[in-house]
């Protein structure tokens, strides 16, 4: 057999090489991180014919996936490029190798069924749940089989980074990996680089230097939460339900909240982008195990939306009203409570409300009382479930917000 050199980043070598169960990779952009596990997953279904799993949280269709990455990565070298056929939907080794495609948090029954898996990857790891981490490691269970994952860390609390940077496990070979470790790193992204040392100071050592993304005065709900697992009870009484619609590029969300002691519990959400309304029905019931039984409460702004839900399904719909204020009144009400109890199964939520933030005056950097219009369809859905308690509450302070 002819040899080949595979080219890699220096810090990278020893990941590949020898036995491992967990191979992986965190840090900024430029690193060259996920082509380089892109094209190593190539090489190892070239050596030999194995079934690799590539998945990622949250993913509705073959173009999210790291198809188009691997392709890249085939093609870049002509020994790997003779040994592969692909299309626009699969990969297939000449040899039998076979990539499969799937999204962790909607496909997590596929999951579990998923059988003979050599090697899983995991991109974009950061946003992968805890609910999905344990459902996907027992199924990669074949001997010898591997688990890789590669992301660009955002929170020191998040499933993943507890589990491979707090808690690393046995047999793990897991390396930070940033933009000065890359021998490759272009010309185009120093420019980049440099313009967001000199303009964007806040986010570049998240960005570049794979920091976490601290905490700013601007987050809504700063200081204000827990992400952590509780059981209800009989003591918590009847769920509140909400509903938000999506657009475009915005998902159609639902949240199942409970009150107790001055707590806001939010026990699970479900959520997602381009949900056809003949499709949501059964996509809310299969997720909200009492969404057919209970009020839930959804954005007045889409009447017929609302209408037919209530005529397929989920018969208790109802619509909320909306005043002027009613975000800021909403946000008051929800920040009034001693502490909000996230699930770690609602993981939307936990992300919307670390993420959820006032706007910040560009010419002054003063924090203004205007919630930026994103991260919040699931923290909306949560307004809308508390509707009938927020109207007429407290009148908003804005000092109180900040």
């Amino acid at each position: 057999m002819t040899k080949v050199t595979v080219k890699l980043p220096p810090k990278l070598i020893p990941v590949f090489l020898g036995d491992a169960r967990y191979r992986g990779a965190f840090g900024g952009r430029g690193s060259g991180k996920s082509f380089s596990f892109a094209k190593m997953l190539a090489v190892r279904g070239k050596m030999k014919p194995i079934r690799i799993l590539c998945a990622r949280e949250l993913q509705s269709s073959i173009k999210e996936s790291v198809h188009n990455e691997i392709v890249a990565a085939i093609s870049s070298e002509p020994w790997l490029d003779d040994s592969y056929e692909y299309g626009e939907s699969f990969i297939r080794g000449t040899n039998g190798t076979e990539f499969i495609f799937k999204g962790l948090r909607h496909n997590y029954k596929e999951i579990k069924s998923t059988a003979d898996v050599d090697i899983c990857w995991v991109e974009e790891a950061e946003a992968v749940s805890e609910k999905s981490w344990r459902t996907l490691i027992p199924t990669i269970r074949n001997k010898g089989s591997e688990v890789w994952l590669t992301w660009n860390p955002e929170d020191k609390d998040t499933p993943t980074n507890r589990r491979f940077r707090k808690n690393v496990p046995p047999r793990s070979k897991i390396v930070e990996l940033n933009y000065k470790d890359n021998p490759w790193f272009p010309d185009e992204l120093e420019a980049e680089r440099l313009h967001d040392q000199q303009y964007n100071i806040e986010m570049y050592s998240h960005i570049w230097e794979g920091q976490y993304l601290e905490i700013t005065e601007a987050q809504i709900f700063r200081d204000h939460y827990d992400v952590k697992d509780f059981e209800i009870d009989h003591e918590f009484g009847f769920p509140l339900l909400g509903m938000d619609f999506g657009f475009a590029q915005d998902p159609t969300t639902c949240v199942e909240c409970y009150i107790k002691d001055d707590i806001l519990y939010i026990r699970r959400d479900c959520g997602r982008v381009g949900l056809d309304l003949d499709d949501t029905p059964n996509y809310i019931i299969e997720r909200m195990p009492m969404a057919s039984d209970f009020v839930i409460r959804a954005d007045s702004a889409r009447p017929e939306s609302i209408s037919y839900l209530s005529r397929h399904g989920l018969p208790m719909m109802e619509s909320v009203k909306k005043w002027p204020g009613s975000i800021a009144d909403g946000i008051s009400f929800i920040r009034a409570f001693k502490r909000v109890i996230i699930h770690t199964d609602a993981c939307g939520c936990a992300d919307e409300f670390r993420k959820y933030q006032y706007k910040v005056d560009s010419r002054t950097g003063d924090i203004v009382p205007v919630p930026l219009d994103k991260d919040n369809h699931y923290i909306d859905a949560v307004r809308y479930a508390l509707a009938n308690m927020i109207r007429n509450g407290k009148s908003t302070n804005y000092e109180d917000l900040l």
